[in-house]
């Protein structure tokens, strides 16, 4: 049985990502006629069309949409392995790193870590995505280089995790708010108006759970999506926001900060990875940045 050809992982990688033999020619610097032959030798090997004409476009077969889910991953992992781990020359590097978070992060971390990049591989770019579930298909597909957040079992088995720091959960208020005029008792906290938080692609935090025990019932008049929001009704009203404390330093600045009345579970915040990046020189010196930025050396 006669070998298959590689190399055609790669042309059907691009051709399924663009859907366009003229712009897959383009990213694999053939001409359309050359591109073209490579589509009917996949479609040969394949023993599918793969990318069928729909109007002035083409559209992929249902065999192309399952070989999709796996073929980019299977480049990436190729590409990583060709790729020479020693003599990283980081002014010379030039390449864009993906990293996905939850809001917060950027505003306390997001500065030192460009400063720190940018002082050390001008070649450099960083992307931030926000964060909107905990889903690890984007690092299983090669979308996201780095993301943060508290590992939980939906997080697939392979991907890798190291602790950035702890957190803990804090109660704010705006400035002037009658809770600031002494100790902020159970009661007073439970009495309260509170916003809730409920973070897109998430099941809401445990809090009442956690404040049950002890006796105590928050007054929820108000949901919202993220920390920033809650926390600008909080400033513009007498709402009380109850948010991580270290991954909201920022975006409290000018409000009151106080430590609840019932003490509450800490949690930990992970840098996760896909283990196809763990013998890349450069995602490693990124992770190293990461990890000094938010205070692990």
């Amino acid at each position: 049985m006669t070998s298959p050809d590689l190399n055609l992982l790669v042309a059907l990688d691009v051709l399924l990502s663009e859907k366009s033999v003229a712009r897959a020619a383009k990213r694999l610097q053939l001409s359309p006629s050359a591109m073209s032959r490579t589509l009917a030798r996949l479609r040969e090997t394949t023993g599918d069309a793969l990318l069928v004409r729909a109007g002035r476009g083409l559209v992929p077969t249902p065999r192309a949409l399952a070989l999709a889910e796996t073929v980019g991953g299977v480049v990436r992992d190729a590409e990583a392995m060709l790729r020479p781990a020693e003599g990283l020359d980081l002014s010379r590097l030039e390449r864009t790193f993906t990293l996905r978070a939850r809001e917060g992060f950027v505003e306390n971390f997001g500065a030192e870590l460009v400063a720190r990049v940018m002082a050390a591989a001008p070649g450099v770019r960083l992307r931030f995505l926000a964060k909107a579930d905990k889903d690890s298909g984007p690092l299983r597909d090669g979308g996201v280089d780095l993301e943060t957040g508290v590992v939980e079992p939906v997080i697939g088995p392979e991907v890798r995790a190291q602790r950035l720091f702890e957190d803990s959960y804090v109660g704010v208020v705006r400035a002037g708010h009658p809770l600031g005029e002494g100790r902020i008792s159970s009661k007073a906290y439970g009495a309260g108006a509170h916003v809730q938080i409920v973070l897109q692609g998430s099941e809401k935090a445990p809090i009442d759970d956690w404040l049950a025990p002890a006796g105590v019932r928050r007054n929820i008049v108000s949901e919202v999506g993220g920390f920033a929001a809650a926390l600008a009704l909080a400033r513009a009203s007498d709402l009380i926001a109850t948010v991580p404390e270290r991954h909201t330093q920022v975006l409290r600045t000018g409000m009151l900060t106080f430590t609840l009345p019932v003490e509450l579970p800490r949690f930990t915040v992970s840098l996760l990875w896909h283990p196809r990046s763990d013998g890349d020189a450069a995602h490693r010196w990124l992770r190293g940045c990461v990890r000094e930025v938010c205070g692990v050396r």
